[in-house]
C-alpha cells in the first residue's frame, strides 16, 4: 500500500458557511474542501505520490491525452452516517472491481483495490464535517482516472491521474421517490455489442445527453434506451438500471450482455429480492411487451435503481407513438419494500447478512 501524504487545506470553508450550504445541498453542486490525488507513470513502475490535498483546479497541458482520445473512467459511490453515529461505505470492493473492469476496457492501468478503498476512506475522514443532515443525505464520492500524458498519438497513455472528490448530496430527484416519467429514445442508442456500454466512462454519458435533452423537452424525467441491433429490447436509463415486477411476484431485469452497466445497486437489489423469496430473472424484455403487460395489468411495477437515486418507481412511459402507465402511476409495494431493505442496510438500521457495509475507522 502506498503511504499517503496528508496536506490539509490552509483555507477551509468557514463552519457557518458550510453548515448553511448543507441545509439544502442539492445533488452534485456542492463540494468538500479536499481531494485525493495519486499519480501513475509507467516509467516509474506504476502508482506513486498519493496525497490528500486541498481541492483545487487540475493543471493540464493542452496536449493532455484525455482531451484528445478520451481515456477516462469514473465511479459513483456514497459514504453514509449510520444510526450509531459511525461512518461507512457501501460495497466499496464492488466499486473497485468495476473501476478496474472499466480500466481494462479503456486500455488503462488497474488501481489496486486497497489503494482505491483507502483513497476514498482518506477523503471521508478529512471531510467528515461535510455530511448533510437532510433526509437521505450522504457524501457522494467520485473516484475517477484520466490519461494525463502529454502527447498526440493514438495509443494508450503511459501517465495517469487517479483523483477522488466528494459532494454532499440530498435526494437525486426533487420530487423524492414519486414515480418518474421516462421517454423512449427513438433515434439514439446508448451502446452496441463490442462497445463500451459495460464500462463507466464519460463517453457513454456524453452520448446520452442529446437523448436526455429530448426527454426533458417532452416533459420526462429520464430517457430509456433500446438495443442497437433491433431497437426492440429495453436496456437501461441514461444512468440507472431497470426492473419489472409482475402479478405473480416475479421480477425481470435486462441481462448484462456487454451493453449495460453492471450496477452495484442492481446487483444488491437482485440479492435482496431473492432473499425475500422472489424469483428474479435476467432476461430480455421488449418495449412492446412492456406496454402490453402494463396495459393488461400483468406488470404491476417498474423501478429504476442506481447509486445516486437508489430506487425510483417508474410511473409513465412516453414515446412518439403514445404513452402508457404502470400500476396506476403509483409506487408499488415491491419497489417500496426493496428500497427500504436496501436503505436500512446502508444506514445501519438493519442486519447486514451480505457483509456490504464497510465501516470507516
Amino acid at each position: 500500500m502506498l503511504p499517503f501524504t496528508i496536506e490539509p487545506t490552509t483555507s477551509p470553508t468557514p463552519a457557518d458557511a458550510r453548515d448553511a450550504a448543507l441545509v439544502d445541498p442539492g445533488f452534485g453542486k456542492l463540494f468538500t474542501d479536499h481531494m485525493v490525488v495519486v499519480r501513475y507513470d509507467e516509467a516509474k513502475g506504476g502508482w506513486y505520490d498519493a496525497k490528500v490535498t486541498a481541492r483545487a483546479p487540475i493543471p493540464m497541458d493542452p496536449a493532455s491525452s484525455v482531451l484528445h482520445y478520451a481515456q477516462e473512467i469514473f465511479e459513483g459511490m456514497k459514504a453514509y452516517k449510520l444510526s450509531d453515529g459511525s461512518t461507512a461505505l457501501f460495497r466499496p470492493d464492488a466499486n473497485a472491481r468495476r473501476f478496474n473492469e472499466s480500466a481494462t476496457r479503456m486500455a488503462m492501468p488497474h488501481v489496486p483495490k486497497d489503494l482505491f478503498v483507502e483513497s476514498v476512506e482518506q477523503l471521508v475522514r478529512i471531510d467528515s464535517q461535510w455530511f448533510p443532515k437532510v433526509e437521505g443525505g450522504a457524501l457522494y464520492l467520485r473516484p475517477f482516472m484520466f490519461a494525463s500524458e502529454v502527447f498526440l498519438g493514438v495509443r494508450p497513455a503511459k501517465q495517469y491521474l487517479f483523483i477522488t472528490i466528494a459532494s454532499p448530496v440530498g435526494a437525486y430527484f426533487k420530487g423524492g421517490i414519486a414515480p418518474v416519467t421516462i421517454w423512449v429514445s427513438q433515434h439514439y442508442t446508448r451502446a452496441a455489442p463490442g462497445g463500451t456500454g459495460a464500462a463507466k466512462c464519460g463517453g457513454n454519458y456524453a452520448a446520452s445527453l442529446v437523448a436526455q435533452a429530448e426527454a426533458t423537452a417532452q416533459g420526462c424525467d429520464q430517457v430509456v434506451f433500446l438495443d442497437a441491433a433491433e431497437h426492440k429490447w429495453v436496456e437501461e436509463l441514461g444512468g440507472m438500471n431497470l426492473f419489472f415486477v409482475f402479478d405473480d411476484g416475479s421480477i425481470i431485469t435486462p441481462p448484462l450482455t456487454g451493453t449495460i452497466l453492471p450496477g452495484i445497486t442492481r446487483s444488491s437489489i437482485i440479492d435482496l429480492a431473492r432473499a425475500q423469496g422472489m424469483t428474479v430473472s435476467e432476461q430480455p424484455y421488449s418495449i412492446d411487451q412492456w406496454q402490453a403487460d402494463a396495459e393488461s395489468g400483468r406488470l404491476r411495477e417498474t423501478f429504476a435503481c442506481g447509486t445516486a437515486a437508489v430506487v425510483t418507481p417508474v410511473g409513465t412511459v412516453k414515446s412518439p407513438q403514445g404513452s402508457f402507465t404502470i400500476g396506476g402511476n403509483q409506487s408499488g409495494p415491491v419497489t417500496a419494500s426493496l428500497r427500504s431493505a436496501l436503505v436500512s442496510i446502508q444506514r445501519g438500521d438493519a442486519a447486514d447478512p451480505h457483509g456490504w457495509v464497510h465501516r470507516i475507522g
